[in-house]
């Protein structure tokens, strides 16, 4: 079998140069993503993510996790940073035919200097997230016009539905 080898015979090879810590079944065939998340690495929130994953229906998220979540593409620090974002979820769409992108931004977010930045009025960081959140899904929607975009803002108490339009009513509630 030449260019594919006996699985038992790889893992010989492989041991000769590192030390496999523990066993795992995993599917190795290829998938479809159910979407593509962009969140903030805040260990706070990664709880929260999973849970309005689960609720939403997706099982197979390719997850992209940064500092500032949706902020990169809302108003990132440098062309880089929107860049590399905007190119992984091209490359979601592309090798795991993703139709949704889920973007967050959460509550004290130290990229945004956190609550204090706000003088501590949570309405108006609220609203300031809102307003990010609307601005990376329109960039998103303008790149990539074939996928469905949702908005949430995470906060200590809960998750919030941005509509597309300010003003606008939620299409989605969270429930315990």
């Amino acid at each position: 079998m030449r260019g594919q080898e006996c699985p038992r015979h790889t893992a010989g090879m492989i041991e000769q140069v590192m030390r496999k810590l523990f066993h795992l079944d995993s599917p190795s065939e290829p998938y479809t993503a159910d979407a593509v998340v962009l969140s903030c690495f805040d260990a706070r929130i990664a709880t929260v993510v999973r849970k309005l994953l689960r609720k939403r229906g997706i099982e197979r998220p390719d997850m992209v996790i940064v500092a500032g979540g949706a902020k990169t593409l809302a108003s990132p620090r440098n062309d880089f940073e929107q860049d590399f974002i905007l190119e992984q979820v091209r490359m979601s769409i592309r090798l795991h035919q993703t139709p949704r992108v889920i973007l967050t931004c959460h509550s004290d977010c130290a990229t945004y200097g956190g609550l204090a930045f706000y003088n501590g009025d949570r309405a108006a960081e609220a609203a300031h997230h809102a307003e990010e959140l609307r601005r990376a899904a329109k960039l998103v929607l303008a790149t990539f016009p074939e996928v469905q975009v949702e908005r949430y803002l995470i906060d200590f108490e809960g998750v919030w539905d941005v509509p597309a339009e300010s003003g606008g009513a939620s299409t989605f509630e969270l429930s315990a």
